[in-house]
C-alpha cells in the first residue's frame, strides 16, 4: 500500500476517535488539521518554466494533564510533498533539508520517498511542565516566544521564524529547559537554556513587568555559544493604537573589546478600526556585517532564519491591512520596501469559509529590487510565488 493512502487512513482513524471522545469529559486533548496545497514559482532567470510542487500537511497536537500539577504536550508534522523542487534538488538536497533537526533529538524522519517525492514526519513539539502557584518549569521541545512586534522579533532569540512562511503558524520549537516565576499579576521572571544539534547552548534570562500602561521586558544572556546579547521589548499603547517595539545587540564574547557587535531594534503600531479593518505598520533597523549580503531573494527566502539575519538590508518597512468583507471572506494585503535594493514585496491574500472549520484561501508573494551581478552592475531581480490551500481543522 502507498505511503499517502496508510497516511490518510491514519488521519480518518484519529479524526473517529476524535469524534467519539469529543462530548466526554476527559484529562486530555487531540486537534490538528488537514491541508492541501499547491504553489507555484516563478523566477525572471526562468521565464519559461514555472517550478510546481504539492504539500498534503497534516498536524497533530495531544495534550494530558494526568494530575493538576503536570502538564504533557506532544505534536508533530506530518507531510508528503511532491514536484519540481524535489525533482531538480541538487545531491538530494531537498530531502536532506526536510529530514534536517536542529534540536538534540533527532525527531524528523523521511520515512518514504522517490525521486519526485517525500513522506517526512516531524516532532517539534514534546515538553513536560511544571506547575505549582507561581512557578512553571517546562522540560523538552518547546516554543519559548519573547517577540514583542509582528514582523521582525530581535528578542525572539530562541525560536526565530520567517514572516512569509505562512503555512507554519506554530513556528518551531526548541529542546530547552524554562522557569518561569510569577511575582505579581502583570511581571514574570524568566531563565532559559537550549541546545541543538551542534552543541551550542543559547541561555538568556528575561524579566517582564508593566509599568505606566505598558509591558517592558529586559532579557541579556547567550546566543549559540558565541554571542553576548541584550535585548529591550515592550508594548502598549499610544491613545488607542498599539505602540510595539523591540531592540536586541549582539556581540562576540571572544571579541567584546572590538567593533564587531550588530545592533537591531523594531518599532511596530497597529489599530484596528471600527469597521473591522486592521491595520499595522513595522520598520525594522539591522546593522549589517562587512561583507554581507545576498545576490536574490531566493537565497534568502529559502536560507535558515537567525535572530541576527532577519532581513538582508538595513532598513526595512512594512504595512499590511486585513479586512473581513463579510463573515465568510476574509482578505489581506501585505507590503514591504527595501531602500538599499530599490525593491519591494507584495503579498496578498484571501480566505473564504467553505463550511465549518473548512477554508480555502489564495496567497500570492511577490519580490523586486536590484541586486549585484558578477562584475558588481545592479539588475532587477523578481521572483514570484503563488499558492492555492484547502484546510480543515479538527
Amino acid at each position: 500500500m502507498k505511503p499517502t493512502y496508510i497516511f490518510l487512513i491514519l488521519q480518518l482513524l484519529l479524526y473517529r476517535i476524535h469524534a467519539q471522545e469529543k462530548e466526554k469529559v476527559k484529562n486530555w486533548e487531540l486537534n490538528g488539521y488537514i491541508s492541501s496545497m499547491n504553489s507555484v514559482i516563478l523566477i525572471d532567470s526562468l521565464k519559461d518554466y514555472w517550478i510546481t510542487d504539492y504539500m498534503l500537511h497534516n498536524r497533530l497536537n495531544f495534550t494530558w494533564r494526568p494530575v493538576n500539577s503536570f502538564t504533557f504536550n506532544a505534536e508533530l508534522r506530518n507531510r508528503i510533498v511532491y514536484g519540481d523542487m524535489i525533482k531538480n534538488s541538487l545531491d538530494d538536497n531537498y530531502s536532506k533539508e526536510m529530514s534536517k533537526d536542529k534540536g538534540i533529538l533527532d525527531a524528523s524522519f523521511n520515512i518514504a520517498e522517490g525521486k519526485s517525492y517525500i513522506f517526512n514526519i516531524a516532532i517539534d513539539r514534546f515538553w513536560l511542565k511544571y506547575t505549582n502557584k507561581k512557578l512553571e518549569i517546562t522540560i523538552g521541545r518547546q516554543r519559548i516566544n519573547w517577540g514583542q512586534t509582528l514582523v521582525w522579533n530581535p528578542n525572539d532569540i530562541f525560536n526565530t521564524y520567517s514572516f512569509f512562511d505562512f503555512d507554519y503558524p506554530e513556528r518551531p520549537g526548541s529542546d530547552a529547559i524554562r522557569i518561569q516565576y510569577y511575582p505579581g499579576i502583570t511581571s514574570v521572571a524568566e531563565m532559559a537554556i537550549k541546545a541543538d544539534s551542534s552543541g551550542e547552548i543559547t541561555a538568556s534570562g528575561l524579566y517582564r513587568f508593566n509599568t505606566y500602561g505598558y509591558d517592558i521586558q529586559l532579557l541579556a544572556g547567550i546566543l549559540n555559544s558565541e554571542d553576548v546579547t541584550l535585548g529591550l521589548g515592550w508594548s502598549g499603547n499610544i491613545f488607542s493604537v498599539a505602540f510595539r517595539g523591540e531592540a536586541g545587540y549582539f556581540h562576540p564574547y571572544r571579541q567584546f573589546t572590538d567593533t564587531s557587535g550588530l545592533f537591531l531594534i523594531s518599532l511596530g503600531f497597529d489599530y484596528s478600526f471600527s469597521n473591522s479593518l486592521f491595520l499595522q505598520i513595522e520598520a525594522l533597523y539591522r546593522q549589517l556585517p562587512k561583507g554581507s549580503g545576498i545576490h536574490n531573494f531566493l537565497a534568502f527566502y529559502s536560507s535558515p532564519m537567525s535572530v541576527k539575519n532577519l532581513s538582508f538590508t538595513e532598513y526595512n518597512f512594512f504595512i499590511q491591512m486585513s479586512y473581513p468583507f463579510n463573515p465568510l471572506l476574509n482578505g489581506s494585503l501585505a507590503a514591504m520596501y527595501f531602500p538599499k535594493i530599490n525593491g519591494y514585496y507584495a503579498g496578498p491574500s484571501i480566505t473564504y469559509s467553505l463550511a465549518d472549520n473548512l477554508d480555502f484561501s489564495l496567497y500570492l508573494q511577490v519580490f523586486s529590487g536590484k541586486f549585484p551581478d558578477a562584475n558588481g552592475v545592479k539588475c532587477k531581480q523578481t521572483f514570484d510565488l503563488g499558492f492555492m490551500r484547502f484546510k480543515y481543522n479538527f
